[in-house]
């Protein structure tokens, strides 16, 4: 398995360990920001990454998994490769009215073992509404990784988590900012802001 520093130096090879100041799609604001889009465009370096990664599911103990399941957009590649890796299909949900749905004729078999797929954790607010369609499918979700796990491993996803590295990296709401983080202009990245 990689080890942290090895993570972090793919990230910032690929020019996805970013610092200033940001919005994160929780709301939150933050002096880091990990693009996971850009470490997962090569595809020598996404399976370096997913390699390690599903070595790490591997270690939870979980047992099959059926499918792999991820919440669209962030989650779309890393869960493809993941899928790849563990040799099994994967499928993701997209938003449709405010609710994570499945489309494109994507299903779950009744009592289907899934894996669910995000490439960063924060809050784990994204990962819980894509377990919560993953069981309106009437699939089981069994586990849960990610790329990193930024939340310093606080996030509560309600089933084991294997992610490639933990990070504590402070969020704040928009009113508790502190003053060096408040003086820098806010960038809203990802794909709801960065171009």
């Amino acid at each position: 398995m990689l080890t942290q520093t090895e993570v972090l130096n793919e990230f910032r090879a690929a020019g996805a360990l970013l610092e200033g100041h940001f919005i994160l799609s929780s709301g939150l604001h933050s002096s880091r920001y990990l693009q996971c889009a850009r470490v997962l465009m090569d595809p020598a370096r996404a399976a370096r990454l997913c390699a390690s990664l599903a070595e790490s599911v591997r270690a939870l103990g979980i047992g099959r998994i059926d499918l792999v399941a991820s919440p669209a957009m962030g989650g779309v590649v890393v869960g493809y490769e993941m899928g790849r890796q563990l040799g099994v299909p994967s499928i993701f949900f997209e938003r449709v009215e405010g609710k994570l749905a499945l489309r494109r004729g994507f299903n779950i078999e009744k009592g289907a073992r899934v894996l669910m797929v995000e490439d960063i954790v924060t809050t784990g607010l994204s990962s819980r509404e894509c377990i919560a369609g993953i069981a309106d499918e009437g699939g089981i979700t069994v586990g849960a990784a990610c790329l990193i796990d930024r939340s310093g491993g606080k996030a509560d996803l309600g089933v084991p988590l294997a992610s490639l590295t933990v990070l504590d990296i402070p969020a704040y709401a928009a009113d508790r900012l502190p003053p060096e983080l408040a003086a820098l202009p806010a960038i809203k990245p990802g794909s709801r802001g960065l171009k």
